[in-house]
């Protein structure tokens, strides 16, 4: 795999994206309440890789508090396209793009896609918990 221009979308199409994302550097995914309630599985871009072509009105954005990245979703159809957010393990600023909203990936490009998982239940970012299988 290499870098790829991937398009993606909510549901209902109010929210369209284009991200330069190169799957095989990876992807992500944790246990922390926000993560394990939505499946959620990312790839992480740096902003400038991240375009929003429509629905900048059309979003909401949540997060628990302050130090947790925001999410973007679709006030209509409710589905999550990206989150926002800057920690420094994470080289500062980044976009976190659900996979689940890619339109044009294949599944053989997503099965290879290398996972990483973070135990964010205990605020243990950069490993992995004990168990992964349920992830």
């Amino acid at each position: 795999m290499t870098l790829r221009t991937y398009r993606g979308s909510c549901h209902c199409g109010s929210i369209s994206y284009e991200a330069d994302i190169d799957l095989s550097q990876g992807t992500g995914k944790c246990n922390c309440t926000f993560c394990m309630k939505t499946r959620a599985w990312k790839a992480f871009v740096k902003p400038a890789a991240f375009r929003l072509l429509t629905g900048p009105d059309a979003a909401k954005s949540y997060h628990k508090h302050p130090q947790a990245p925001l999410k973007h979703f679709c006030a209509e159809c409710g589905v999550m396209t990206h989150e926002t957010g800057s920690a420094d393990y994470m080289g500062g600023d980044f976009v976190g793009v659900f996979i689940a909203t890619l339109d044009d990936a294949e599944p053989s490009e997503l099965a290879a896609a290398p996972v990483r998982y973070s135990d964010g239940r205990h605020d243990n970012w950069q490993n992995p918990p004990a168990e992964t299988r349920y992830l």
